[in-house]
């Protein structure tokens, strides 16, 4: 027990100063590191909308409630099968990771999620390329692409969008 807590007062200034380093994420943070994923992003009412790898993303974020939404849109639910239905809810468990399937509205979804204040730079950039690749995999890996089990060329190919959105963003 006491090694425990001496481990944990060990780890606390760490952890603090670790959060200290990245700023809170605000609304002007968050428009600065969308705008260098795509210089044409547009605000729309509590959020953007913009494209990454000619995938359209929207971004709804609520301060006051310290929640953000990445969405894309995949297809429509309509006439899902029951299989489809299986293997997104599969994929929610092992492969999609930080992003998710989700319906609402009709349609089919890839989408992430965060509490907006604690949401840092990198984690955006993640979570948004992981979105665009469950959408981009639906139908074959269903596969965020943060992490691959197995071996062949998807995986590589699905980090890589991840590696050239953290290359674009580096510098905000």
């Amino acid at each position: 027990m006491i090694r425990i807590l001496a481990l944990v007062a060990f780890l606390m200034p760490l952890s603090a100063a670790a959060q200290e380093a990245e700023p809170h994420m605000t609304v002007p943070r968050m428009a600065e590191i969308v705008l260098a994923l795509d210089p044409e992003a547009r605000t729309s009412g509590n959020g953007f909308e913009f494209q990454i790898d000619d995938i359209p993303v929207l971004i709804i974020f609520d301060v006051g409630a310290n929640r953000m939404r990445a969405m894309v849109p995949i297809r429509s639910a309509e006439g899902m099968t029951q299989e489809e239905l299986q293997r997104v809810m599969q994929a929610n468990f092992d492969s999609a990771l930080d992003a998710r399937y989700a319906v609402a509205n009709g349609r089919l979804w890839g989408i992430y999620l965060h509490p907006f204040k604690e949401l840092e730079r990198d984690q955006l950039i993640s979570g948004l390329a992981q979105t665009v690749n469950v959408a981009k995999t639906y139908g074959t890996l269903y596969s965020s692409g943060a992490g691959q089990f197995g071996a062949g060329d998807s995986g590589n190919l699905q980090r890589q969008l991840i590696e050239k959105l953290l290359e674009r963003g580096q510098d905000i």
